[in-house]
């Protein structure tokens, strides 16, 4: 199989020239980013760092750590390393506590992102011939604008369709002959029940998809392959760091290439701060090597995940990360035990249920509950032999084994789970109430 690169030169660069290349730009960058923004310069002399102390990749370590607490006490201006004239966009988190995170570009920020995300899409088999389908979000999410940057520098025919509205995604995707969808992985899941209860599933010619902004399964990738006909790619990012497209799957699916020219990726104890050797397990922190407008040092993005420099057989050079395990912050303590949703998923896609389901957390007489409901499949539904009792009998077994814990199982008809057009909601924790 032919393998196709956006930028082969840098893409397959051998690994002594990445570093190289990575060293000159953090030591340039760490000086921008200590001249020009207040807020770091007092937490680098604070840890008694100067720019002079940083000579290459080998000193990362020095710099002190950003976190998003840093980015809310910093808001709006803080964090901002060139003057309001130089910068074209601004783009936000869409998270909805406390102070939103505002991240600013100049017009060469955009223009390498764009880049980025370009690399993801041709590694997914793009190219100018192909309709690529984004129904990521647009506005101040990066989901839609990023896609939307890269499929223009492809030179592919780009339908900005924004999420909601499946109908319409659904007619467009015939009419126009969309062949790469790019959306959240659970409204790609809802697009497959879509499809199928319009019964054009025929009438499709997607071939790839590129899914990201939410953590998802192994399983669940499958289920959307079969439903879509697709090959699905995992994309990764961050609005903190720029968007989707710090990282991509190639055609192996198995772990995402970091863009190291513009990004150095460390993992570390979460506990600790330790900076941990490749292969462990741990939370992803990132550096912004090339960025200028908003450019994030050590930036700890609370995943946890695994860096590999294994080789792949795409022949792309650049370290990848395994898909996140969960985040260090979606962890749920329960009954003392740690639960991360992403185990609850494996669970429930493994024993054959539905991608739709909900986590439901609360705390009862001072004892913390477990509920899952999930939906029955529409196969489920319709045989009438599909025994409810013990099908929830053995996922309460299945979900015992892999916490620890017990959880009561709620299996609901197909359609009774609101359906996300965005980021899924997997989790209700009433315990915030109390």
């Amino acid at each position: 199989m032919e393998q196709r690169y956006y930028q082969p030169d840098i893409e397959t660069m051998p690994v002594e020239k990445i570093k190289e290349l990575q060293s000159e730009r953090l030591v340039k960058q760490v000086k921008h980013v200590y001249d020009n923004v207040e807020y770091y310069r007092r937490k680098m002399d604070e840890k008694g760092v100067k720019p002079e102390d940083i000579r290459g990749i080998e000193d990362l370590h020095k710099l002190p750590f950003l976190c998003k607490d840093d980015l809310r006490d910093a808001y709006p201006y803080g964090l901002l390393a060139k003057p309001l004239s130089e910068c074209v966009r601004i783009q936000s988190t869409s998270g909805t506590t406390g102070r939103r995170v505002v991240a600013f570009y100049t017009q060469h920020d955009i223009d390498l992102w764009d880049e980025c995300c370009a690399r993801a899409i041709v590694a997914a088999g793009g190219s100018n011939e192909d309709v690529v389908h984004v129904c990521y979000g647009y506005g101040l999410f990066t989901g839609g604008p990023g896609l939307n940057g890269g499929s223009h520098k492809v030179g592919s025919l780009t339908l900005p369709m924004s999420s909601g509205n499946t109908e319409r995604q659904v007619q467009f995707m015939t009419d126009l002959g969309s062949t790469i969808l790019c959306c959240t992985p659970s409204y790609a899941a809802f697009l497959g029940e879509a499809v199928a209860q319009m019964g054009v599933r025929d009438q499709i010619k997607l071939k790839a998809g590129i899914f990201g902004a939410e953590a998802w399964t192994e399983e669940m990738r499958q289920q959307i392959q079969e439903s879509l006909g697709i090959k699905a790619y995992d994309i990764y990012g961050l609005t903190e760091i720029s968007g989707p497209g710090v990282s991509f799957e190639c055609c192996e699916q198995n772990g995402m290439h970091i863009n190291e020219d513009h990004f150095i990726a460390e993992i570390i104890n979460p506990e600790t701060g330790e900076v941990l050797p490749e292969g462990e397990k741990g939370e992803l922190v990132f550096t912004s090597i090339t960025k200028e407008a908003f450019p994030l040092l050590r930036y700890r993005t609370r995943d946890l995940c695994v860096l590999t420099r294994e080789k792949c057989s795409c022949g792309r050079t650049h370290i990848r990360m395994k898909k996140p395990m969960g985040r260090s912050d979606d962890m749920m303590i329960i009954r003392g035990v740690n639960v991360f949703p992403s185990q609850i998923e494996t669970v429930l896609l493994n024993k054959g249920m539905s991608v739709n389901y909900q986590i439901m957390v609360d705390r009862v007489n001072n004892t913390d509950t477990l509920d899952i409901n999930v939906e029955v499949t529409p196969e489920q539904a319709a045989d009438s032999g599909f025994d409810r009792e013990a099908k929830t009998k053995e996922i309460e077994a299945g979900l015992r084994s892999m916490l620890g814990i017990g959880a009561k199982v709620h299996l609901t008809d197909v359609g009774t789970i609101v359906r996300s057009e965005g980021k899924a909601v997997r989790v209700i924790d009433k315990r915030k109430l109390y």
